[in-house]
């Protein structure tokens, strides 16, 4: 039962907290895993939810729908926050826990916030008690589980991947509070011009949780007209929330820098661009991202554009030379040579296939005509013999054996019909190198 002082600390809470949706059906966003008749809603509705993991963007409903279960179970709910609780408060809990299931036969909900912070020997300590039943654990989590959590706690529940609100979800989640009475501004007269509302709904990118923080403090912040309302225009949500930062954990940099490199493969600039942007703004170190680009100018390109190779290593260059945020330019002239020129992986099969071959082992050794000469004593020892200079012979250029004796694989190159390595073809037949027609 709520008493005066729990009724007065509840109307201080800010806006987002107030508003925190009680049921299922004032849930807002995650259909694909809490819609009508989904696996997670049918769970929570019968009361029988196993331990789970909710992964996903800050602000998207994890906490929230954690609050709702809390709301609907006839089971205990616990709550702990992984920065500040310790193993002993978790040996707490699964004592409390184990009473309630052995006297009452009640079950107890642990949910732990900011689950992947917690250690090896924190995840150890609760497995058994998950195993046997003692508690329904949910974590929740901004990180991949898969990367920044124990396998080992991972195995034993369930994911459910929270995706980030749309424009329209965030922008419902904004309404309500305005015409909620009781908990919102509902029994104010607040007047929220729609492009104002939009404003922050878009600047928030998915965050429920900071729409609702730069709405109450538009709010707050705005003097009464004299009619006693209260008129939130675009002006005032501009000041009201700011351009967010990317938080970048581990996760969502290697999935960045994986869209980065299959950006420049597939030959879209502006993605790629795009993509570039995103990091250097959330804090990427540049050098990683040139060092991609110097890799792909050989694995996509190579000898159909050889510029994109010196584009790319002039940008490193430029990097160190300059540094940020100057060099930006110079890194983007990288990766729109590299977008936009021909494709080629031959570059890239061939180093595989040769390198493949050299680890088989075995040397026979190096050819006697094309071992070293240079030193007073090797023509005796028949070295260079049969030799035959290429600038001597017509096109400065003759047919000898170059390769190991125990090569395997030849040929390793092969130049495709893209860029200039058609013209790379047409120079070895003359030669009298036919090339093979490119596969499709």
């Amino acid at each position: 039962m709520e008493d005066l002082f729990t009724l007065g600390a509840r109307s201080l809470a800010p806006l987002a907290d107030r508003m925190r949706p009680r049921s299922l059906d004032e849930f807002i966003g995650q259909a694909q895993i809490v819609g009508p008749g989904r696996l997670l809603r049918r769970a929570i509705e019968a009361d029988r939810l196993t331990s789970s993991i909710f992964w996903g963007p800050p602000g998207c409903g994890k906490t929230t729908l954690a609050s709702v279960i809390a709301e609907t179970t006839r089971a205990a709910f616990v709550q702990l926050n992984a920065v500040t609780s310790g193993v002993a408060d978790v040996r707490e809990v699964l004592k409390d826990a184990e009473q309630r299931l052995k006297l009452y036969a009640q079950s107890t909900y642990l949910l732990l916030d900011e689950c992947h912070r917690w250690s090896k020997a924190q995840s150890d300590s609760i497995l058994p008690a998950i195993e046997r039943g003692v508690i329904r654990f949910i974590g929740s989590t901004t990180e991949n589980p898969m990367i920044a959590m124990t396998p080992a706690i991972v195995s034993r529940c369930r994911l459910f991947r929270f995706e980030r609100l749309g424009e329209e979800e965030v922008l419902l989640a904004m309404r309500r509070a305005l015409a909620d009475r009781e908990r919102g501004y509902g029994a104010q007269d607040v007047r929220a011009d729609e492009d104002a509302l939009r404003h922050i709904a878009r600047v928030a990118n998915g965050d429920a949780r900071s729409a609702l923080n730069a709405l109450e403090l538009a709010v707050l912040t705005t003097p009464m007209e004299a009619d006693g309302s209260t008129h939130i225009t675009l002006a005032v949500a501009e000041e009201s929330i700011q351009r967010p930062v990317t938080q970048m954990d581990e996760s969502l940099f290697y999935d960045m820098l994986s869209a980065f490199c299959k950006s420049l493969r597939g030959s879209d600039s502006d993605a790629a661009l795009a993509w570039f942007a995103r990091m250097a703004l959330a804090g990427v170190d540049p050098r990683i991202v040139v060092r991609r680009i110097i890799v792909h100018a050989s694995e996509d390109v190579g000898m159909a554009n050889p510029a994109a190779m010196q584009q790319a290593v002039a940008a490193m260059q430029a990097l160190e030379l300059i540094g940020m945020p100057e060099a930006r330019l110079s890194i983007a002239q990288a990766i729109i040579a590299v977008c936009e020129s021909p494709k080629s992986n031959a570059v890239c099969t061939a180093a595989e296939a040769a390198f493949a071959d050299a680890e088989r082992g075995g040397c026979a050794g190096v050819p006697v005509h094309l071992r070293d000469t240079h030193y007073k004593g090797a023509e005796k020892l028949g070295f260079g013999e049969g030799y035959k200079y290429p600038h001597d012979y017509p096109g400065h250029y003759v047919e000898q054996t170059y390769a190991p004796e125990e090569a395997r694989d030849l040929p390793y190159y092969t130049p495709s019909e893209q860029g200039f390595e058609r013209e790379i073809r047409r120079l070895r037949a003359q030669r009298g190198r036919i090339d093979p027609p490119e596969a499709r």
